[in-house]
């Protein structure tokens, strides 16, 4: 895990320069920015707006999934069960990581599959937004539709998601923290670590 951080004080040295957008795109080649995390880790709103001060495409796999589907992600859920959902999302990330470069936000369940895993690996680069347990508890309590905390106690169906969760997602390649704070402000410590990662050797292997 690569850490903007932990670069800047290595043997003592100031940490890289923030690439501008054309020099991030060049750097970023055909690769797709794709965040990972929990649900109300602010993967939509913020990979909105990281889209669109990088002026690539944004997109959300959640409504690429309904779209192919023709239902709702509750609907799908209901319908079919979370083995089918997970398996056409595993398909439908495979197809839109093929149309890079771009900022694609994922589902909160969408990096636990190995496959997707490793094919991240090979067409983007990851970014987990990492956020505590009150931070999202504040944010899915606005937005009532999440399959997964349909449970007589959300609170503790959420705990056991990010025990789970968190050390897999602990392998994106790049780790930022998404806190109580404006959206444009954990947009711009994506770019920092992304401006970071993109010129360490990392990004080339």
């Amino acid at each position: 895990m690569t850490s903007y951080q932990d670069m800047a004080t290595v043997d003592g040295e100031a940490p890289p320069a923030v690439l501008a957008p054309a020099a991030l795109r060049a750097r970023l080649g055909k690769r797709s920015i794709v965040l990972v995390g929990m649900m109300g880790a602010g993967k939509s709103t913020v990979g909105r707006r990281l889209a669109a001060r990088l002026g690539l495409p944004f997109v959300d796999a959640d409504n690429e999934i309904e779209a192919a589907a023709g239902m709702t992600i509750p609907e799908i859920f209901a319908t079919h069960g979370e083995a089918a959902f997970r398996d056409g999302e595993r398909r439908v990330i495979e197809r839109l990581l093929g149309n890079g470069p771009q900022v694609l936000a994922t589902g909160g369940g969408a990096y636990m599959n190995a496959e997707t895993r490793a094919r991240i690996a090979e067409a983007g680069i990851s970014v987990w937004l990492k956020a505590d347990l009150d931070v999202l508890l504040k944010r899915v309590r606005k937005r009532p539709n999440r399959p997964l905390l349909q449970t007589p106690d959300p609170e503790k169906t959420l705990r056991d998601l990010i025990a789970l969760r968190y050390p897999v997602y602990a392998e994106a390649a790049i780790t930022v923290i998404s806190r109580d704070a404006p959206h444009e402000a954990v947009m711009e410590d994506i770019i920092r670590h992304l401006s970071a990662y993109l010129q360490t050797p990392a990004a080339h292997s």
